[in-house]
C-alpha cells in the first residue's frame, strides 16, 4: 500500500506465551483434521464454480512487497467474478475512491486471497493465487455494467482453493435478520470521516458520499 505511516510494534507478549514459529503453532493444535487436510484442490470443479457463480460478495486480502497487509470487499450482481477456465478467475474494477490499494499491493506482490460468501449460506470459498491487472479494452468492456466498463479487471491464477465451514458464521449469525444494527447505530461514513479528520463539513461529506451511491455506483 502507498502512503502507509509506520507501523506500530505489536503488544509485548513473554516468550513462553507466544507461538513464535510454525513447529509451535502446529505443536500446540496438533494436527488438521482429515477433511480438512484432504479438501485442498488446485482448479476448479462443479461445486466451486457454482459457488463462485452465485456469490455476489468476496473479500480481497492483499499484501505490498514488504508484506503490510491489506483486506477488502468487492461486490455486484452474483457471479460478477468471472470463471475464464478452471484456474483462471476475473474481477472487475468498478469505480471506487482511487485509493487503489489492492491494484498498488498487486503491483508490487501479486499473491491475493479470495474469500467468497453467498447470503444466506454458512460456508464460504477460500482461493489463494497470483493476480495480474489487465486493462485490455475486450476483457473490460466485456465485464461492462450499465454500459460502463471497469477500469480494469484483476485476473486470478488459482493456486489453491478450499471450502470453508460455517462455525465462524454460525457463531455471528451473521445472516440472522433479527441481529442486524437497527438504523443509526453508527452515523453515515461521511460523518465518522468529517469527525476523524476535522477538517471538513460533516454534511457535505455525508452529502458526496450518497451522492458518489448513486452517481459513481459503476
Amino acid at each position: 500500500m502507498s502512503d502507509v505511516a509506520t507501523p506500530a510494534e505489536p503488544p509485548a507478549i513473554p516468550s513462553a506465551e507466544q507461538l513464535a514459529s510454525p513447529e509451535a503453532v502446529r505443536a500446540h493444535y496438533g494436527g488438521a483434521r482429515p477433511l480438512a487436510a484432504a479438501k485442498t484442490r488446485a482448479s476448479l470443479d462443479a461445486w466451486s464454480r457454482r459457488f463462485i457463480g452465485l456469490s455476489p460478495f468476496v473479500v480481497v486480502a492483499s499484501a505490498d512487497a514488504e508484506g503490510r497487509c491489506d483486506a477488502t470487499p468487492r461486490g455486484d450482481a452474483p457471479g460478477f467474478v468471472r470463471i475464464l477456465d478452471d484456474v483462471t478467475l476475473a474481477m472487475p474494477d468498478r469505480l471506487g475512491n482511487n485509493r487503489v490499494d489492492t491494484l498498488l499491493n498487486v503491483a508490487s506482490n501479486p499473491r491475493v486471497g479470495l474469500l467468497f460468501m453467498i447470503p444466506g449460506v454458512r460456508e464460504t470459498l477460500r482461493v489463494n493465487g497470483r493476480a495480474t491487472i489487465s486493462t485490455d479494452p475486450g476483457l473490460r468492456q466485456g465485464m461492462a455494467e450499465r454500459g460502463k466498463a471497469p477500469a480494469s479487471v484483476l485476473l486470478v491464477a488459482i493456486e489453491e482453493l478450499f471450502f470453508h465451514c460455517g462455525k465462524a458464521l454460525i457463531r455471528s449469525d451473521l445472516w440472522n435478520p433479527q441481529r442486524h444494527a437497527p438504523a443509526g447505530t453508527i452515523p453515515p461514513i461521511g460523518r465518522m470521516v468529517a469527525d476523524q479528520l476535522g477538517t471538513i463539513d460533516p454534511d457535505q461529506a455525508e452529502a458526496d458520499t450518497l451522492a458518489g451511491y448513486v452517481e459513481r455506483l459503476y
